[in-house]
């Protein structure tokens, strides 16, 4: 349930009815201190303002007006006209009672769904992917997953870049490979020293160099054998990110690529069209789009090349071309792009054009959500120990290993096979969580004890709270679907515990509006640690525990492991039953 969208339907026909003028909402927010109740409503003081009368004495005017019988226990003015609202416990309780089998924790359905493209990942198919490709990848997939699960019509666009100058360089050298009777399985088993093999002979060769532009115009002009050849090295490359996914739990697979070649018949089209609007004029023999609107602060437009003087092509010319398609033929309300920071001037750029070009209506969304940078323990962008990149499956490998330590030094009766499953599933959901908890814009260290720990905001410390919570049912022998009793909030732990779980679908809504996935990351530690005041303080099997408190309080277990087992999902981890 919407618990703020409620108030905040509530509060605003209360500000109605006091002649408070529509434009002034009634600005819902969580109360920081108990004692102010568990919401408040603040948008009377600027109607005041603006009306030029006594804030508090508007307030009671709106709260004379305000009708929230059986949903608030209290309603008092605080300060200058801050209205608190204290929810009813009976009003909570029902709530939870009402949907205590919905598999959805009580989130309706988006009543007006939309489509939403979504781009992330985009890893270079030249060579493997390392850990610069982790944060577009999980913050992606964490929004991909969270605006399915509202109902949305979710387009993943992974933007794989293969093509370029460097294919022509690559297909020449596997050509030479393959013709000393290797095959290209084996020849592209390590895309990076395959790379460097490829780059040295170029640097170092001219005419494998001369050879290598020369298959870049053959490639680019469709010639047969260039173009077996550029598949045959696309098809592996794209086997090595399938088993980077697989391993990482998200959600994309081939069907979702739409890589840089996809778009190579529409860019001469762009330019042509640009030049028509006039959007577009040559300059020193190329042709570039000047916008005003990014002028620099001595009033200099910002240059865009879309084609170089030669005839090249660019990433923006691209760009245009892949918004172009998911304005008008994949019709998108929303386009989401997961592209780091420093991308921030390119992706207005192209926005500008697109939308001056008509490529886009005025009332689609383009975000670009961008996100800062994983860096090592001396606070400089995360490498090796000799200073290269980090491969990500490596750095997935290297998670399992050391989770599968820390497993095997607790006391357990867990078989091999079981511990192997917990430890890739706490390893991979330590390395993602650690990363997603984060806000998307910061920088962040990246620190093998922290995220391994199962103390704190971290994932093995909310994997172990979930099991925790099952096995609550495995020591009573009850079989969690067979909880249908009311639930009954006689102790502020589980009135605290019951107010979290309904803010299960606000905090959502704000998850998928922002594209933050570190406030479902935050909720879900402060449920957990919820809980766990609530299990300290109400006994749930002890022999004096009267039935009904026992029955009510498995089922707000219950219901805290669904919502837990929800969320975790929706970051892209995994839970374990038993740990």
């Amino acid at each position: 349930m919407k618990i703020k969208q409620l108030l905040a339907e509530k509060v605003q026909a209360a500000m109605l009815a006091a002649e408070i003028p529509e434009s002034f909402g009634p600005h819902i927010a969580l109360s920081k201190q108990v004692k102010f109740g568990d919401y408040q409503a603040n948008g009377v003081l600027g109607a005041a303002k603006h009306l030029k009368t006594n804030p508090r004495a508007l307030a009671e005017k709106v709260v004379q007006q305000l009708d929230l019988n059986e949903i608030a226990s209290k309603i008092e003015i605080a300060g200058p006209g801050f209205i608190n609202i204290f929810l009813n416990e009976s009003w909570l309780a029902k709530q939870l009672n009402i949907h205590i089998d919905d598999p959805r924790c009580s989130v309706a359905p988006a009543k007006i769904k939309q489509t939403c493209v979504v781009d992330y990942s985009s890893p270079n198919l030249a060579k493997e992917m390392h850990v610069g490709h982790l944060r577009s990848t999980i913050i992606g997939d964490a929004i991909v997953r969270a605006l399915e699960f509202q109902g949305h019509n979710v387009i993943r666009q992974n933007h794989m870049g293969d093509w370029g100058t460097q294919f022509g360089m690559l297909i020449a050298h596997l050509e030479t490979v393959l013709a000393d009777q290797s095959v290209a399985e084996v020849a592209l088993a390590d895309l990076e020293t395959f790379y460097r093999e490829a780059k040295k002979r170029f640097d170092e060769d001219s005419e494998f160099a001369d050879k290598s532009r020369e298959y870049v115009v053959k490639l680019q002009s469709g010639d047969a054998r260039c173009e077996a050849l550029w598949k045959e090295f696309i098809d592996i490359s794209v086997s090595h990110s399938e088993e980077v996914y697989e391993k990482l739990n998200v959600t994309l697979t081939r069907d979702d690529i739409k890589p840089e070649s996809a778009y190579n018949a529409m860019l001469n089209e762009v330019v042509r069209d640009l030049k028509a609007q006039g959007l577009a004029v040559e300059d020193q023999g190329a042709q570039v789009v000047f916008l005003e609107e990014l002028a620099d602060k001595e009033g200099n437009p910002s240059p865009v090349i879309i084609q170089k003087s030669g005839g090249g092509f660019l990433y923006a010319t691209t760009d245009l071309a892949a918004l172009k398609y998911r304005g008008q033929t994949l019709q998108a309300d929303r386009n989401l792009y997961f592209i780091d920071a420093r991308q921030s001037l390119h992706m207005q750029q192209v926005f500008t054009i697109a939308r001056k070009a008509g490529y886009v209506t005025e009332d689609m969304s383009l975000e670009h959500h961008p996100f800062g940078t994983m860096m090592g323990s001396d606070g400089k962008p995360f490498k090796t120990r000799s200073g290269g990149t980090v491969k990500l499956v490596e750095l997935l490998d290297e998670a399992i290993a050391r989770a599968k330590t820390l497993i095997a030094e607790r006391s357990t009766d867990l078989s091999e096979s079981e511990q192997n499953d917990i430890a890739r599933k706490v390893g991979i959901g330590a390395v993602k969580f650690a990363d997603l908890s984060k806000h998307r814009s910061s920088d962040y260290i990246f620190n093998w004890d922290s995220m391994l720990s199962f103390e704190g905001a971290t994932a093995p410390y909310l994997q172990y709270a979930y099991t925790r919570i099952r096995s609550i049912f495995t020591k009573a022998g009850i079989d969690e679907k067979a909880i249908d009793s009311e639930i009954l909030l006689k102790m502020a732990q589980e009135r605290a515990l019951a107010l979290k779980l309904m803010q299960f679908e606000d905090t959502l809504e704000q998850v998928c509006l922002e594209a933050q996935p570190h406030l479902m990351c935050l909720y879900l530690y402060e449920l957990a640690s919820l809980f766990m005041t609530f299990y300290e303080a109400c006994p749930i099997l002890k022999p004096d525990v009267t039935e009904n408190d026992k029955k009510s309080r498995l089922a707000l277990s219950r219901w805290t492991a669904k919502v837990m087992r929800t969320g975790l999902h929706l970051l892209g981890i995994e839970t374990n039953e038993r740990m």
